[in-house]
C-alpha cells in the first residue's frame, strides 16, 4: 500500500522535536503575524529562529510546512514583504496558504517552493481543486465539512494533486473556520482569522430580554448556561482505513497551542493506527480510540465524515478539553548511580503511585519507589512545577522523550 503522510502541530521548538519522535511525517509550523494560532509558550517560533527550526525537522528526518495563512490586509502584505527572504532561506519544504495576494508574494519570491492551499479557503468540490492545482499549488487542504465520499470522488476527479484532510483536534462553528465572533467580543483585540482567537464558542451563554436586562433564562436546563456553538472535537481514528482508500495523502491532526503531552499521545497514537493500516490490520483501531480518550477533549464526534453530522456533534455540557488521564511528569534527566530520574512535575505525584509511563517505542505501567528532593531528602509529595528525582519498579529502555500519565480513562462527571 502507498504511503500516508502523518502531518502533526509544531507549536514550539520542543513540540516541533516530540511530535516526530512520536511519529509524525511532517510538521506544520507558523511564525507570529502570519498564522492562524498565536504561541505563548515555550521556544517560539519566530522569523529569527524558523531555519533552525525547519533544519530541525530535517535532522529528524521530517518536513516542515511552513502556515501563511491568515486573511491578509494592506499592512499584513507590507510586513510579509519585508520579512520573506528570511523564510526563503529557511527553505520550508511547502507553505501555507489561503490568500491570493500571499500566494502571488510567494510563487513571485519563492517560486520553488510548493503551495499547500489552506482548508480556510472551503475546497469542497473537485472544481475547486483542479483550480488550485492549475493555478500551481501541489496540494489541497480540504475543508473538514467533507464527507469521505466525497474526498473518494474528489480523488477519481483530480488524481494528479495531493490531499490532506484533517482526523483530529478541535472544530470550529464557523465554516472552515472562516469565524468573526472573537473580532466582534474583543471589539477587534482578537482577531480570530490573525491567530489570536479567544474561542467565543465555547463560552456559557444565556438569554436576556431586551425590556428585563437584569433577568437571564437558561436557554436550555443547564446550570452552566448553554454551550450552543461549541462543537465536539474530531476523532477519526478509527476511519482511516476509508479515507486511506479514498486516496488522502496527508492525514492532520489540529493543535498548535495544545499540550506537549497532547502532541505526543496523539502523535503515538495515529502513528501505530496507520502502521497496522499500511501492513495490511484494520480490525482492532478502537484501541486507539480508548488511547486518544486520554488526551483532552471535548467529547469526540466523527464530524461531517460520515456525511450525517448532526446535534450530537455538539458539546453542551463542557467547553474546556477534559483529558481522561492526567499528564504526571516529562522525563529531565538520569542519575547513572542510583537509578533516580530528573523529572519535572506536571500535575501532583505521591510515594507509591501506579503510573503509566510513554515513550516513542514504549508503554508501560509502573510503580514511584522513592521521590528525592534536590537536596537528596527522601519526600512523599512532588508538587505541580517541581524539579525532582524520582525512582520507579520498572524503567524505559531510553528516558529521552518519555512522559508519564495516569492510568486508564476516567469518566468526567457533566
Amino acid at each position: 500500500m502507498r504511503e500516508v503522510e502523518l502531518l502533526l502541530p509544531a507549536g514550539n521548538m520542543e513540540k516541533l522535536e516530540y511530535a516526530i519522535k512520536y511519529g509524525a511525517n511532517a510538521v506544520y509550523l507558523g511564525v507570529v503575524d502570519f498564522s492562524l494560532r498565536a504561541m505563548r509558550k515555550g521556544e517560539l517560533i519566530t522569523p529569527d529562529n524558523l531555519k533552525q527550526a525547519i533544519e530541525l525537522a530535517h535532522s529528524l528526518g521530517a518536513k516542515a510546512y511552513l502556515t501563511l495563512n491568515i486573511f491578509a490586509f494592506n499592512n499584513d502584505i507590507k510586513l510579509l514583504e519585508s520579512c520573506i527572504d528570511k523564510f526563503k532561506e529557511a527553505a520550508p519544504d511547502a507553505v501555507i496558504l489561503s490568500d491570493f495576494g500571499i500566494f502571488n508574494l510567494v510563487r513571485k519570491y519563492m517560486p520553488q517552493t510548493p503551495v499547500h492551499v489552506s482548508t480556510q479557503t472551503n475546497t469542497l468540490n473537485y472544481e475547486s481543486v483542479k483550480f488550485w492545482r492549475d493555478l500551481g499549488a501541489s496540494r489541497v487542504i480540504l475543508a473538514r465539512e467533507l464527507p469521505i465520499k466525497d474526498i473518494a470522488e474528489i480523488r477519481r476527479q483530480v488524481p494528479d494533486i495531493e490531499l490532506e484532510c484533517f482526523v483530529h483536534g478541535a472544530q470550529c462553528v464557523s465554516f472552515s473556520g472562516r469565524c468573526l465572533l472573537s473580532d466582534y467580543f474583543s471589539k477587534g483585540e482578537r482577531k480570530a482569522n490573525h491567530g489570536n482567537c479567544s474561542q467565543p464558542c465555547r463560552w456559557s451563554y444565556k438569554l436576556v430580554e431586551s425590556t428585563r436586562p437584569d433577568e437571564y433564562y437558561e436557554i436550555n436546563q443547564d446550570e452552566r448556561g448553554s454551550h450552543i456553538l461549541s462543537p465536539k472535537d474530531l476523532c477519526l481514528v478509527e476511519y482511516l482505513p476509508q479515507l486511506i482508500e479514498a486516496g488522502v495523502d496527508s492525514l492532520k491532526i489540529e493543535g498548535r497551542t495544545k499540550s506537549l503531552y497532547y502532541v505526543s499521545a496523539t502523535a503515538k497514537a495515529y502513528r501505530g493506527a496507520i502502521d497496522e493500516i499500511l501492513s495490511g490490520k484494520k480490525d482492532d483501531l478502537h484501541k486507539y480510540f480508548v488511547e486518544l480518550q486520554k488526551v483532552g477533549n471535548r467529547g469526540y464526534t466523527q464530524g461531517f465524515a460520515l456525511g450525517d453530522n448532526n446535534g450530537e456533534s455538539y458539546s453542551y455540557d463542557i467547553s474546556k478539553g477534559l483529558a481522561g488521564a492526567d499528564f504526571l511528569c516529562e522525563f529531565k534527566g538520569f542519575k547513572t548511580d542510583d537509578d533516580y530520574y530528573l523529572v519535572k512535575i506536571k500535575n501532583k505525584m505521591l510515594l507509591d503511585d501506579e503510573i503509566e509511563i510513554i515513550t516513542p517505542h514504549e508503554q508501560f505501567k509502573t510503580k514511584v519507589i522513592s521521590i528525592k528532593n534536590d537536596q537528596g531528602e527522601e519526600v512523599e509529595l512532588a508538587n505541580t512545577n517541581d524539579d525532582i528525582y524520582m525512582k520507579f519498579s520498572q524503567n524505559p529502555v531510553d528516558y529521552k522523550y518519555a512522559l508519564a500519565r495516569t492510568i486508564g480513562v476516567k469518566q468526567h462527571v457533566s
